[in-house]
């Protein structure tokens, strides 16, 4: 599954200001209308994976609540989302290129973080479709295995102080 970037996901809604942005986080399971948007977060994540090489790369995650014993029967419109966006990123520029993370959870579904599968215009309705996130091991995506340390390649250095060198015709100017 291709990630959806802070980017891409913003420009979504700034498209659809008028629509209401719903929640889909399994087959025809949907976030409650009166959700709240109660922060969004940007988390850099620097790891080593089971190779040996380290990675780095920055998630923006919006985290969204329903409220107990609350019910609506239209979710906010994109643009009070936006308002949200925009009063969080007065204080926290947001990296256009983090991956989109939606954490959610319930009564009936745990609290975890899934990724936008795809954004869909339905009716009067921005939909986001969320899907779990995969696991995956960057080793194996790069031809390697798990645990085989990335071979390093050497470098022949040479010594640019000899005289020789620096002389006309010595190809090093």
């Amino acid at each position: 599954m291709e990630t959806i970037d802070w980017r891409s996901f913003k420009e979504a809604l700034v498209s659809n200001p008028e629509l209401e942005l719903q929640f889909q986080y399994a087959e025809n399971k949907w976030v409650n209308a009166a959700y709240h948007i109660t922060e969004i977060k940007q988390a850099p994540i620097i790891s080593v994976d089971c190779g040996g090489v380290m990675n780095s790369w920055t998630e923006i995650i919006v985290q969204l609540m329903e409220p107990e014993n609350q019910q609506q029967l239209k979710a906010m419109k994109v643009n009070k989302a936006l308002t949200i966006i925009e009063l969080v990123e007065r204080s926290l520029p947001l990296n256009p290129s983090g991956m989109v993370k939606i954490e959610f959870g319930n009564r009936d579904f745990d609290t975890r973080q899934l990724v936008p599968n795809e954004i869909i215009i339905n009716g009067d309705n921005l939909v986001i479709d969320l899907r779990p996130d995969a696991v995956q091991c960057k080793a194996i995506d790069r031809g390697g295995s798990c645990g085989t340390p990335v071979a390093k390649h050497k470098t022949e250095l040479k010594n640019l102080a000899v005289a020789a060198c620096c002389e006309p015709g010595g190809g090093c100017c």
